[in-house]
């Protein structure tokens, strides 16, 4: 058990009458109808951003063997990658891309029926991928880019001589190098012709609205409860670590 999350003060709000509550409520709920519009406005702009040509032949291997971009499409027209950061001498995935992960195998048929594949990308060895995700029951498809420049083009793994400057580009922008590796989604379109394009990417705390624990407990009166740690989301364990 995390005690540090049971005897965290909480500043206690104003105890107040059933109609004075529902007063503030509706005041709440007027701004989060508000954010809902804004989010759906900013869904149709991102739909509508233009798109890029693909145009190398990345190699992936996975459970089948060599797979290039276009096979992990699985029949379908639309694919989303999560960079997940796993580099090659790592002995375990990152616990923060772990803890999105954990929310994936739920959601794989759901995304597949509206014409989605969903995969998980990194460096490191297919082994190494298929022991980490058996020890966490993790079903989805996962694969590695070993050897292939795809998560080098795609800014989530640093070339050395990048991290030597120490500075990396980022969530489109420069900034200092603090690891080989950060975390990142991608989405990419097969068109009718067999050609294939890159239409979205989102980086850092773009990924934040896709980890549905963080959004449950953004409901609570302690929210996310960082503040007082050396950084945000430092609590957080590989799930299996949790008591340890």
């Amino acid at each position: 058990m995390n005690h540090r999350n049971t005897e965290t003060p909480m500043n206690e709000q104003r105890i107040v009458s059933p109609q004075e509550w529902l007063t503030a409520r509706q005041r709440l709920l007027a701004k989060e109808k508000e954010l809902t519009h804004l989010r759906e406005e900013l869904a149709r702009e991102r739909r509508e951003l233009p798109w890029e040509h693909v145009d190398k032949t990345y190699a992936f291997e996975g459970a089948a063997g060599k797979e290039t971009l276009a096979d992990l499409f699985d029949g379908r027209s639309q694919l989303i990658v999560y960079h997940f950061m796993f580099a090659p001498d790592w002995e375990a995935g990152c616990r923060g891309c772990s803890f999105w992960a954990d929310g994936f195998n739920g959601i794989v048929d759901h995304v597949n029926q509206r014409d989605v594949s969903l995969v998980a990308v990194s460096q490191a060895p297919l082994q190494k991928l298929q022991e980490f995700a058996r020890r966490l029951g993790w079903t989805f498809k996962w694969v590695s880019s070993a050897g292939s420049d795809f998560n080098y083009d795609y800014q989530v793994t640093f070339r050395p001589e990048a991290l030597a400057r120490g500075a990396v580009t980022y969530n489109y922008t420069t900034e200092a190098a603090t690891g080989s590796d950060k975390p990142g989604v991608s989405v990419f379109l097969k068109r009718q012709d067999g050609s294939i394009v890159h239409t979205y990417s989102c980086y850092g705390r773009g990924l934040d609205t896709l980890n549905a624990a963080y959004q449950y407990i953004d409901l609570t009166p302690k929210g996310r409860d960082e503040a007082g740690l050396p950084h945000p989301m430092a609590w957080v364990k590989i799930r299996d670590l949790y008591g340890t």
